[in-house]
Protein backbone atom coordinates (compact mmCIF):
# COMPACT_ATOMS: atom_id res chain seq x y z
CA UNK A 1 0.00 0.00 0.00
CA UNK A 2 0.96 3.86 -0.51
CA UNK A 3 1.42 3.81 3.29
CA UNK A 4 4.57 1.89 3.14
CA UNK A 5 6.01 4.76 1.44
CA UNK A 6 6.71 6.71 4.05
CA UNK A 7 9.14 3.96 5.24
CA UNK A 8 10.21 3.92 2.15
CA UNK A 9 10.98 7.73 2.04
CA UNK A 10 12.74 7.17 5.39
CA UNK A 11 14.54 4.59 4.20
CA UNK A 12 15.69 6.79 1.25
CA UNK A 13 16.84 9.35 3.81
CA UNK A 14 18.92 6.46 5.46
CA UNK A 15 20.61 5.28 2.18
CA UNK A 16 21.37 8.47 1.16
CA UNK A 17 22.43 9.77 4.08
CA UNK A 18 23.75 6.42 5.25
CA UNK A 19 20.71 4.32 6.57
CA UNK A 20 20.09 5.60 9.59
CA UNK A 21 16.32 6.54 9.64
CA UNK A 22 14.94 6.91 12.82
CA UNK A 23 11.50 6.55 12.64
CA UNK A 24 10.25 9.09 16.14
CA UNK A 25 7.64 11.74 17.00
CA UNK A 26 9.14 14.18 19.43
CA UNK A 27 8.58 12.98 22.95
CA UNK A 28 5.87 15.04 24.31
CA UNK A 29 8.07 16.66 27.26
CA UNK A 30 4.62 18.11 28.68
CA UNK A 31 3.24 14.69 29.04
CA UNK A 32 3.41 12.65 32.45
CA UNK A 33 4.45 9.32 32.05
CA UNK A 34 1.53 6.79 31.76
CA UNK A 35 1.19 4.26 33.97
CA UNK A 36 1.01 1.34 32.45
CA UNK A 37 1.11 -2.72 33.97
CA UNK A 38 4.76 -4.17 33.93
CA UNK A 39 5.61 -5.95 30.57
CA UNK A 40 9.22 -7.50 30.24
CA UNK A 41 11.38 -6.82 27.42
CA UNK A 42 10.68 -10.59 25.80
CA UNK A 43 6.84 -10.22 25.92
CA UNK A 44 6.84 -6.53 24.62
CA UNK A 45 9.41 -7.84 21.42
CA UNK A 46 7.00 -10.76 20.71
CA UNK A 47 3.70 -8.69 20.50
CA UNK A 48 5.35 -6.11 18.30
CA UNK A 49 5.98 -9.07 15.92
CA UNK A 50 2.43 -10.51 16.58
CA UNK A 51 0.41 -7.48 16.47
CA UNK A 52 2.01 -5.05 13.57
CA UNK A 53 -1.31 -4.80 11.45
CA UNK A 54 -3.24 -1.60 13.36
CA UNK A 55 -6.01 -1.77 10.69
CA UNK A 56 -7.03 1.16 9.09
CA UNK A 57 -5.89 4.61 10.72
CA UNK A 58 -4.65 8.31 9.12
CA UNK A 59 -1.96 10.26 11.17
CA UNK A 60 0.35 12.87 11.17
CA UNK A 61 4.22 12.17 10.82
CA UNK A 62 6.70 14.16 12.07
CA UNK A 63 10.35 13.93 10.85
CA UNK A 64 13.23 15.80 12.90
CA UNK A 65 16.41 15.53 11.31
CA UNK A 66 19.96 16.19 11.83
CA UNK A 67 21.90 14.10 9.83
CA UNK A 68 23.54 17.07 8.24
CA UNK A 69 22.85 16.36 4.20
CA UNK A 70 21.92 19.11 1.44
CA UNK A 71 18.47 19.75 0.59
CA UNK A 72 18.17 16.87 -2.67
CA UNK A 73 15.58 18.70 -4.79
CA UNK A 74 13.58 14.59 -5.07
CA UNK A 75 13.91 14.38 -1.42
CA UNK A 76 13.86 17.99 0.41
CA UNK A 77 13.40 15.51 3.37
CA UNK A 78 16.81 14.46 3.68
CA UNK A 79 17.97 18.30 4.33
CA UNK A 80 18.42 19.01 8.65
CA UNK A 81 14.73 19.89 10.33
CA UNK A 82 11.75 19.24 10.56
CA UNK A 83 9.38 18.51 7.98
CA UNK A 84 5.43 16.71 8.35
CA UNK A 85 3.38 14.35 6.47
CA UNK A 86 0.24 13.22 6.77
CA UNK A 87 -0.51 8.94 6.18
CA UNK A 88 -3.87 7.48 5.90
CA UNK A 89 -4.55 3.77 5.38
CA UNK A 90 -7.55 1.65 4.48
CA UNK A 91 -6.41 -1.71 4.67
CA UNK A 92 -6.13 -4.40 1.67
CA UNK A 93 -3.45 -2.50 0.21
CA UNK A 94 -5.35 1.14 0.85
CA UNK A 95 -3.08 3.97 1.56
CA UNK A 96 -2.10 7.45 0.83
CA UNK A 97 0.63 9.83 1.90
CA UNK A 98 0.84 13.74 1.76
CA UNK A 99 4.43 15.00 1.64
CA UNK A 100 4.93 18.63 1.11
CA UNK A 101 7.47 19.91 -0.63
CA UNK A 102 9.30 23.81 -1.36
CA UNK A 103 6.79 24.86 -3.74
CA UNK A 104 3.83 22.30 -3.72
CA UNK A 105 3.36 18.54 -3.00
CA UNK A 106 3.73 14.94 -3.75
CA UNK A 107 1.16 12.64 -3.08
CA UNK A 108 1.46 9.15 -3.43
CA UNK A 109 -1.66 7.07 -3.31
CA UNK A 110 -1.98 3.12 -3.83
CA UNK A 111 -6.09 1.84 -4.65
CA UNK A 112 -5.53 -1.45 -4.48
CA UNK A 113 -4.15 -2.19 -7.91
CA UNK A 114 -1.73 0.36 -8.52
CA UNK A 115 0.40 2.71 -7.17
CA UNK A 116 0.54 6.14 -8.23
CA UNK A 117 3.36 9.06 -7.47
CA UNK A 118 2.18 12.49 -8.07
CA UNK A 119 4.73 15.52 -8.02
CA UNK A 120 3.05 18.89 -8.43
CA UNK A 121 6.29 20.76 -8.66
CA UNK A 122 6.81 19.05 -12.33
CA UNK A 123 3.33 18.31 -12.63
CA UNK A 124 4.61 14.16 -13.55
CA UNK A 125 2.70 10.98 -12.26
CA UNK A 126 4.77 7.56 -12.09
CA UNK A 127 2.31 4.49 -11.66
CA UNK A 128 2.92 0.93 -10.90
CA UNK A 129 1.12 -2.03 -9.74
CA UNK A 130 0.70 -2.91 -6.70
CA UNK A 131 0.04 -6.00 -4.76
CA UNK A 132 3.59 -7.61 -6.69
CA UNK A 133 5.13 -10.23 -5.38
CA UNK A 134 8.65 -7.80 -4.23
CA UNK A 135 6.06 -5.75 -2.27
CA UNK A 136 4.38 -8.62 -0.32
CA UNK A 137 7.68 -9.31 1.04
CA UNK A 138 8.49 -5.33 2.26
CA UNK A 139 7.09 -3.70 5.12
CA UNK A 140 3.56 -2.31 4.56
CA UNK A 141 3.07 0.24 6.43
CA UNK A 142 5.86 2.52 9.09
CA UNK A 143 4.31 0.83 11.74
CA UNK A 144 5.19 -3.02 9.94
CA UNK A 145 8.97 -1.20 9.01
CA UNK A 146 9.82 -0.84 12.68
CA UNK A 147 8.33 -4.32 13.54
CA UNK A 148 10.47 -5.95 10.95
CA UNK A 149 13.76 -3.49 12.30
CA UNK A 150 13.15 -5.05 15.62
CA UNK A 151 13.19 -8.24 14.61
CA UNK A 152 16.35 -8.15 12.70
CA UNK A 153 17.94 -6.46 15.52
CA UNK A 154 16.99 -8.52 18.53
CA UNK A 155 19.37 -11.38 18.12
CA UNK A 156 22.17 -9.21 18.17
CA UNK A 157 20.92 -6.66 20.80
CA UNK A 158 20.59 -6.14 24.81
CA UNK A 159 16.83 -5.80 24.89
CA UNK A 160 15.43 -3.38 27.42
CA UNK A 161 11.90 -1.82 28.55
CA UNK A 162 12.91 1.64 30.33
CA UNK A 163 9.75 2.98 31.38
CA UNK A 164 6.34 4.59 29.50
CA UNK A 165 5.90 7.43 27.28
CA UNK A 166 2.94 9.12 25.44
CA UNK A 167 3.50 9.66 21.70
CA UNK A 168 0.90 11.46 19.90
CA UNK A 169 -1.60 11.32 23.29
CA UNK A 170 -1.23 7.05 23.26
CA UNK A 171 0.53 5.52 26.11
CA UNK A 172 3.40 3.52 25.20
CA UNK A 173 6.49 1.32 26.23
CA UNK A 174 9.88 2.03 25.84
CA UNK A 175 11.37 -0.46 23.87
CA UNK A 176 15.31 0.38 23.87
CA UNK A 177 17.95 -2.01 21.82
CA UNK A 178 21.31 -1.84 22.38
CA UNK A 179 24.14 -3.52 19.91
CA UNK A 180 26.32 -6.35 21.36
CA UNK A 181 29.74 -4.97 21.49
CA UNK A 182 31.18 -7.07 18.68
CA UNK A 183 29.06 -5.31 15.96
CA UNK A 184 30.52 -2.74 14.50
CA UNK A 185 27.77 0.11 14.30
CA UNK A 186 28.07 3.75 14.55
CA UNK A 187 24.74 3.36 16.53
CA UNK A 188 24.80 3.61 20.09
CA UNK A 189 20.98 2.70 20.84
CA UNK A 190 17.83 2.92 19.18
CA UNK A 191 14.25 3.28 21.20
CA UNK A 192 11.04 2.17 20.16
CA UNK A 193 7.66 3.68 21.63
CA UNK A 194 4.96 0.37 21.82
CA UNK A 195 1.41 1.37 21.59
CA UNK A 196 0.62 -0.20 25.19
CA UNK A 197 -2.52 -0.51 23.63
CA UNK A 198 -2.15 -1.72 20.26
CA UNK A 199 0.94 -3.02 19.95
CA UNK A 200 2.56 -1.62 17.29
CA UNK A 201 5.42 0.77 16.98
CA UNK A 202 4.55 4.65 17.29
CA UNK A 203 8.57 6.29 17.06
CA UNK A 204 11.68 5.15 17.02
CA UNK A 205 14.90 6.73 18.16
CA UNK A 206 18.13 6.35 16.82
CA UNK A 207 21.51 7.63 18.37
CA UNK A 208 24.28 7.75 17.51
CA UNK A 209 27.63 6.75 19.15
CA UNK A 210 28.97 10.16 20.94
CA UNK A 211 25.84 11.99 20.69
CA UNK A 212 23.50 12.80 23.42
CA UNK A 213 20.53 14.15 20.65
CA UNK A 214 18.57 11.72 18.26
CA UNK A 215 20.12 11.90 14.77
CA UNK A 216 16.61 11.72 12.84
CA UNK A 217 13.54 11.63 14.43
CA UNK A 218 10.07 11.05 11.78
CA UNK A 219 7.19 9.33 13.81
CA UNK A 220 3.39 10.24 14.59
CA UNK A 221 2.29 13.48 16.61
CA UNK A 222 -1.33 13.01 15.73
CA UNK A 223 -3.09 9.14 14.84
CA UNK A 224 -6.47 8.10 15.07
CA UNK A 225 -7.94 4.78 14.20
CA UNK A 226 -10.75 3.63 12.46
CA UNK A 227 -12.60 3.41 8.86
CA UNK A 228 -11.11 5.96 6.39
CA UNK A 229 -13.19 8.13 3.63
CA UNK A 230 -12.93 5.64 0.50
CA UNK A 231 -12.30 8.48 -1.69
CA UNK A 232 -9.05 8.88 -0.32
CA UNK A 233 -7.67 6.08 -1.73
CA UNK A 234 -8.81 7.11 -5.71
CA UNK A 235 -5.92 9.02 -7.96
CA UNK A 236 -7.17 10.82 -11.24
CA UNK A 237 -4.39 12.47 -13.08
CA UNK A 238 -5.27 15.69 -13.27
CA UNK A 239 -5.46 17.66 -16.36
CA UNK A 240 -2.40 18.02 -18.31
CA UNK A 241 0.37 15.36 -16.30
CA UNK A 242 2.79 13.46 -17.84
CA UNK A 243 1.78 9.75 -16.85
CA UNK A 244 4.62 6.98 -17.04
CA UNK A 245 5.11 3.59 -15.87
CA UNK A 246 7.30 2.56 -13.40
CA UNK A 247 9.76 0.12 -14.92
CA UNK A 248 8.64 -3.46 -15.33
CA UNK A 249 10.94 -6.04 -12.62
CA UNK A 250 11.57 -9.34 -13.96
CA UNK A 251 10.27 -11.48 -10.97
CA UNK A 252 12.84 -13.94 -11.99
CA UNK A 253 15.63 -11.71 -11.71
CA UNK A 254 14.65 -8.40 -9.14
CA UNK A 255 16.09 -10.39 -6.00
CA UNK A 256 19.79 -10.27 -7.52
CA UNK A 257 19.59 -6.51 -7.62
CA UNK A 258 20.31 -6.43 -3.74
CA UNK A 259 22.82 -8.21 -1.99
CA UNK A 260 22.86 -8.49 1.88
CA UNK A 261 26.41 -8.48 3.78
CA UNK A 262 26.60 -9.50 7.29
CA UNK A 263 23.69 -9.19 9.64
CA UNK A 264 22.19 -7.25 12.67
CA UNK A 265 23.03 -3.86 13.36
CA UNK A 266 26.40 -4.18 10.86
CA UNK A 267 24.40 -5.50 7.82
CA UNK A 268 25.57 -3.65 4.36
CA UNK A 269 23.09 -3.76 1.43
CA UNK A 270 24.76 -3.31 -1.87
CA UNK A 271 21.85 -2.66 -4.55
CA UNK A 272 22.48 -1.78 -7.81
CA UNK A 273 21.03 1.51 -9.74
CA UNK A 274 18.46 0.71 -13.11
CA UNK A 275 21.24 -0.02 -16.34
CA UNK A 276 21.94 3.14 -18.05
CA UNK A 277 21.88 5.26 -15.01
CA UNK A 278 24.02 7.69 -12.75
CA UNK A 279 24.04 9.45 -9.84
CA UNK A 280 22.16 12.18 -11.15
CA UNK A 281 19.55 10.50 -13.96
CA UNK A 282 18.40 7.53 -11.45
CA UNK A 283 14.83 8.45 -12.42
CA UNK A 284 12.60 11.23 -11.61
CA UNK A 285 11.43 10.21 -8.15
CA UNK A 286 15.90 9.28 -7.44
CA UNK A 287 17.55 12.10 -5.21
CA UNK A 288 20.91 13.14 -7.65
CA UNK A 289 24.04 12.44 -5.36
CA UNK A 290 26.36 13.36 -7.30
CA UNK A 291 26.99 16.46 -6.09
CA UNK A 292 27.25 15.16 -2.60
CA UNK A 293 29.99 12.93 -0.93
CA UNK A 294 33.97 12.63 -1.63
CA UNK A 295 35.49 10.72 -4.04
CA UNK A 296 36.84 7.13 -2.63
CA UNK A 297 38.66 4.31 -4.41
CA UNK A 298 39.59 1.10 -3.34
CA UNK A 299 39.88 -2.88 -4.61
CA UNK A 300 36.28 -2.45 -5.11
CA UNK A 301 36.79 0.36 -7.68
CA UNK A 302 35.87 4.29 -7.57
CA UNK A 303 33.13 6.36 -6.30
CA UNK A 304 31.55 8.80 -3.76
CA UNK A 305 31.24 8.35 0.01
CA UNK A 306 28.59 9.86 1.59
CA UNK A 307 28.66 9.93 5.64
CA UNK A 308 26.65 11.14 8.71
CA UNK A 309 26.54 10.30 12.37
CA UNK A 310 24.58 7.31 11.89
CA UNK A 311 25.88 5.37 9.00
CA UNK A 312 27.47 5.30 5.78
CA UNK A 313 26.87 5.02 1.92
CA UNK A 314 28.52 4.61 -1.27
CA UNK A 315 27.81 5.49 -4.46
CA UNK A 316 30.00 3.57 -7.30
CA UNK A 317 30.76 4.43 -10.68
CA UNK A 318 29.62 1.26 -11.93
CA UNK A 319 26.24 1.53 -10.50
CA UNK A 320 25.91 -0.16 -6.76
CA UNK A 321 25.35 1.56 -3.82
CA UNK A 322 26.38 0.03 -0.41
CA UNK A 323 24.63 1.68 2.82
CA UNK A 324 24.71 0.70 6.32
CA UNK A 325 24.65 1.98 9.91
CA UNK A 326 28.72 1.36 9.88
CA UNK A 327 31.72 3.28 9.57
CA UNK A 328 33.16 3.18 5.41
CA UNK A 329 35.32 0.62 6.26
CA UNK A 330 32.47 -1.90 6.64
CA UNK A 331 31.15 -1.02 3.48
CA UNK A 332 34.42 -1.61 1.35
CA UNK A 333 35.37 -4.88 3.12
CA UNK A 334 31.54 -5.45 1.79
CA UNK A 335 31.86 -4.29 -1.54
CA UNK A 336 35.25 -6.04 -2.00
CA UNK A 337 33.78 -9.62 -1.51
Amino acid sequence: MAVRRTARIAATIGIVGAVGLGLVAVAGGAYAQPQLPPVTPEDLVNSVLTHADPGPFNGTVELDNDLGLPALPQMPQAANGTSTARVWSGGNHLGRVALPTDTGERTLVSDGTTRWAWNSDDRTVVKRPAGAQADRAAPTDPAAAVAQAIAELRATSTVAVDGTATVAGRGAYELVLTPAPTERTLLREVRVAVDAEKRIPLRLTVLATGSSGPAVQVGFTALTFGPQDPALFTFTPPPGATVTDAPAKDPTTQHQDTTTVGDGWDTVKIMRRPAGTTTATAGPNTPDLSAIGTPVSGTWGSGRLITTAVGSAIVTDDGRIAAGAVPAPVLTDALSR
